[in-house]
């Protein structure tokens, strides 16, 4: 055929973030990298996502320290890549300008060579500062459109809608859809154009179909990124190798399958099969593969599917006949579109080598497999999975509520909850929406951009308090507090201009790792005390007011009152962040403020004492 295929590997980030929620440490990461400063992957996506905020969360490790230490590591073998959620960047809020050069700029100068440029709503106009700023210094603008399908509704749920005078939508995502978003951030100055399959969900037809859509309307290379838990995955992938894409994005065996992109392994097999040239290092990538073993075992209890693939190595070992003939029947599917043939063999080689089976569930719900398990992680908290099944079948209704965004993060994170929010809200014998997040409010209004469908005004009124959308004003932006920590020495929170960047786009976890990173400096920079000092504990006073307890499980993100405050009923007091989304906590009573019971950046459980009030 004459085709030669790029590869980005997905490993170090959206493998590990769909496989094991993001644990890997820098230490497991350093394990790796010598072996990939000879894979010569085109590419390797290390940062962005999840990373930043988890590896500050969950690890106490720097975001920067990450990204430049894979850079030291691998050198210019593979351009580093990270994802970004255009002008939300890796946060949930939109940002100004001078955020985003400010971000963009060091990025790159960290070692960034792609920035993967995507909005949750397809809203173009939410890509431009990312893109404009990333190609200013120097790094290559990859502008993704982000792969959805329209909810379905049953004839009944349509008839019911128009006897409501509300008919539902026709089809809204089209192939032209997908294209028109892809030619506006052509126009832009996109350098290449990734198809974001984020919940797996684009079967083998319809790629086929996008692909060769693609290369006859643009001028720049295409990349086609998706994932295997519904089961389409793999065949996804061969069909869009079949039919001209450029670059596809694997991860490696071991981290590889189920909620993750497909193997490496398998697409090289595939390719060999077919007669495409890959420049990928074989036996680098084995050798990555067998520390990847070890590091999967020590990620044993945040392994989302427990099953590890048969052990292999495309380059030692020998296929059976019969997955030998599979690999050749889906080479000649592919290339023929015959899209049942091609998943049959797909699934065929999956089961042989002990790849997770298709979730049928996630497959039946079409939502992002990562969508569905922080939606039962945010259910197993509250103690009430008994409302996960209404949960799932309110989302297309709050989906389409909000303008039908496509479900990737952060809307996805923020349908999802409210979802939740209203299946609670129904089981407590209130309205669906009587709990809405700050981030939910945001959506309707219009703060996150042009949803694909207009919000009903009505609805926006309802849930905004404004009937026109309204967008958001960056000119309101307000930094972050940057204080003095007194009991650190006297430093600031925040040292400098990365440090500055973490703050405005993980507030709540950033003061807890900056404050946690200072403390630790201080202490170590002190001598020795000679005696320990004697701490006087007081009893705690008995509670005689009324309390404002917290609702779900969270982090205690602002306290928003102080001791002496007179509040009214319905005030907000709290803003707690739970599942990533903030939720403004109200009292129920009117009255002076006597008591905080918790503090900024405190974990409190559902029923958690927050202030006490004096009625």
């Amino acid at each position: 055929m004459g085709q030669k295929l790029l590869l980005r590997d997905l490993t170090l980030r959206d493998g590990q973030q769909s496989a094991f929620a993001t644990r890997m440490n820098q230490q497991q990461i350093d394990s790796v990298l010598p072996y990939y400063k000879e894979a010569n992957f085109y590419a390797m996506e290390v940062w962005g996502g999840a990373v930043p905020d988890s590896v500050m969360r969950y690890l106490n490790e720097n975001p920067w320290d990450r990204l430049e230490k894979i850079k030291a590591g691998v050198g210019k073998a593979s351009r580093l890549t990270a994802l970004s959620r255009g002008r939300n960047l890796f946060g949930y809020a939109p940002y100004p300008d001078e955020i985003i050069e400010g971000f963009c700029k060091n990025s790159i100068d960290s070692g960034l060579g792609i920035m993967r440029i995507f909005d949750a709503l397809n809203d173009v106009d939410n890509v431009k500062s990312t893109l404009t700023y990333v190609k200013k210094y120097g790094g290559i603008a990859d502008c993704a459109v982000c792969y959805t399908i329209d909810p379905h509704f049953s004839t009944a749920e349509r008839l019911k809608a128009r006897l409501k005078g509300q008919a539902l939508p026709d089809t809204v995502f089209t192939d032209h859809y997908f294209l028109d978003k892809a030619k506006e951030m052509e126009r832009l100055g996109a350098d290449m154009i990734t198809i974001k399959d984020m919940s797996g969900l684009i079967q083998p037809r319809r790629i086929a179909g996008l692909i060769t859509l693609f290369r006859k309307h643009l001028s720049i290379p295409i990349d086609f990124h998706t994932h295997c838990t519904p089961g389409y995955g793999l065949g996804s992938v061969f069909s869009a190798i079949m039919h001209g894409a450029d670059i596809v994005d694997t991860v490696i065996w071991n981290f590889a399958g189920g909620p993750a992109a497909p193997a490496v392994e398998l697409v090289y097999l595939f390719c060999k099969k077919a007669g495409i040239a890959l420049d990928v290092n074989m036996e680098a990538v084995a050798r990555i593969n067998q520390k990847l073993v070890s590091v999967r075992r020590e990620l044993e209890a945040f392994d989302a599917v427990r099953q590890f693939p048969l052990p292999f190595n495309p380059l030692t070992d020998a296929l059976p006949d019969a997955i030998d003939k599979a690999f050749g029947i889906a080479v000649s599917a592919a290339g023929k579109n015959d899209e049942d043939t091609l998943l049959r063999a797909c699934h065929e080689i999956e089961a042989y080598f002990n790849f997770p089976k298709p979730n049928e569930l996630v497959k039946k719900a079409e939502i992002p497999g990562g969508m569905y398990t922080n939606m039962v992680a945010q259910l197993k908290q509250m103690n009430a999975m008994d409302i996960l099944e209404d949960a799932m079948k309110l989302i297309p209704s709050v989906r389409l509520d909000a303008g039908l965004p496509p479900l990737v993060t952060p809307t996805s994170q923020i349908v999802g909850a409210q979802a939740v929010n209203c299946a609670l809200d129904i089981k407590n014998g209130k309205p669906m929406y009587t709990n809405v997040s700050n981030q939910f409010v945001a959506l309707v209004k219009g703060e996150y951009g042009k949803t694909p469908v207009p919000v009903k005004p009505a609805f926006r009124l309802k849930i905004a308090k404004v009937s026109e959308e309204t967008p958001y004003d960056t000119s309101k932006h307000r930094m972050q507090e940057n204080p003095v920590l007194t009991e650190s020495g006297g430093v600031r929170l925040a040292a400098n201009e990365k440090e500055i960047l973490l703050l405005e786009l993980f507030p709540s976890v950033a003061v807890t790792f900056l404050r946690k990173q200072k403390e630790a400096r201080f202490q170590a920079s002190r001598q020795p005390e000679s005696e320990q000092e004697c701490i006087e504990t007081k009893p705690e006073t008995p509670v005689t007011g009324k309390v404002v307890v917290s609702p779900m499980p969270g982090n205690v993100f602002k306290i928003l009152v102080k001791p002496g405050d007179l509040i009214v009923q319905g005030q907000e007091v709290v803003i707690l962040e739970s599942m990533k989304m903030e939720n403004s906590i109200t009292s129920d009573y009117a009255g002076t403020v006597k008591r905080i019971l918790t503090k900024t950046g405190a974990n409190v459980p559902t029923g958690g004492r927050l202030i006490e009030i004096e009625v």
